[in-house]
């Protein structure tokens, strides 16, 4: 039976507890003859994780012999964590963590474009005068995590204006969804940085927002299915089974006519926000993030376009969120399962 965890930073803490403070390689746990697979993301939203929900439910996981398990935890840093302390066989980290952690030496590899087009956007209540990322100079941008991968989002948006963190703007953590809310109805945030799923809540809260993500950033893509590189090597075979299911999935999940199946199979995940009215709306727009570009959609599901890449990391390094260019940006990501899932 497939279970979901949600873990706080606090209980995270004694989850590795034994580990290094900071991220550092780590020896891959050995699946065991049932093939038991731990699956960290970094937000209890089913809705986010559509297709994994969906191929839980329609036992595409079970026909590759995998027994999966869902790991919620918080935000990118932390899964990436549970990866290298071995509690996580697979993660759903964004680009940027992936990005900073595989320049502290962490083997992690990028192997599931999961959002083709950006998951995150930086929204602003209706009646506010910013009309773009530089009106919010000397402002207080709220974020769903300190280290989630919106902030190394925003950041980029922020540098490319030449604005500096903490002189011209500053971040501050709010809280995902409703919490997020509270933020805006309190005016301890202006503006606010979140996912696809962050914008459905607020919507459904009351809260009439505006997008606006310069339409250049919606380009850069989100959070993906990503295993250590040491993983990959004990567990040859996993990469190419869970992406498969995972592949199936999204296609049932496309398909209009499997919409209420679709959303029953999530609300199994998080029976709370199938309760919630912004639900429905919430599938939608994952749905239409989760589905490739026509640029891109030859390549099928999880491609990831090496453009994209190189404009992600050439962003983070002048934001200073990666200290230095990394030598081989190759070695971050591999496009080598996408023909064999989707086929």
């Amino acid at each position: 039976m497939t279970n979901t965890t949600r873990l706080t930073r606090r209980s995270f803490g004694l989850l590795a507890a034994g580990g290094a403070a900071s991220l550092t390689l780590g020896a891959p746990s050995i699946l065991r003859a049932q093939t038991a697979v731990t699956f960290a993301v970094p937000n209890p939203s089913a809705l986010t994780w559509l297709p994994y929900w969906v191929a839980v439910g329609e036992g595409y996981f079970a026909e590759e012999g995998l027994d999966m398990r869902l790991e919620a935890i918080d935000g990118s840093s932390a899964v990436l964590q549970a990866m290298s302390a071995g509690q996580a066989q697979i993660g759903a980290p964004g680009p940027g963590p992936t990005l900073g952690a595989r320049s502290r030496g962490v083997d992690v590899k990028f192997l599931y474009n999961l959002y083709p087009r950006s998951v995150f956007g930086i929204l602003v209540k209706d009646e506010s005068p910013a009309q773009t990322p530089a009106d919010l100079k000397g402002t207080v941008i709220g974020v769903g995590t300190a280290d989630g991968a919106e902030v190394s989002f925003t950041k980029a948006i922020m540098t490319d204006l030449g604005m500096v963190e903490g002189t011209d703007y500053t971040f501050l953590p709010v809280g995902d969804g409703g919490t997020a809310a509270v933020g805006f109805m309190r005016d301890e945030v202006g503006s606010y940085a979140g996912a696809v799923s962050d914008a459905a809540i607020l919507a459904s809260r009351g809260l009439t927002l505006r997008e606006i993500t310069p339409e250049a950033y919606l380009g850069f893509f989100g959070n993906g299915i990503a295993m250590l590189e040491s993983q990959m090597a004990a567990t040859p075979d996993l990469a190419p089974k869970f992406g498969k299911a995972m592949v199936r999935g999204m296609r049932f999940a496309t398909d209009p006519a499997n919409k209420e199946k679709a959303l029953a199979h999530c609300a199994v995940g998080n029976p709370q926000e199938a309760e919630q009215d912004y639900a429905a709306s919430l599938y939608d727009g994952v749905v239409v993030r989760m589905t490739p570009t026509e640029a891109f959609i030859g390549q099928g599901y999880g491609y990831q376009p090496p453009e994209h890449w190189q404009a992600i990391h050439d962003s983070a390094v002048a934001s200073g969120a990666l200290p230095e260019a990394l030598p081989d940006l190759a070695a971050v990501y591999s496009n080598e399962f996408v023909a064999g899932w989707n086929a």
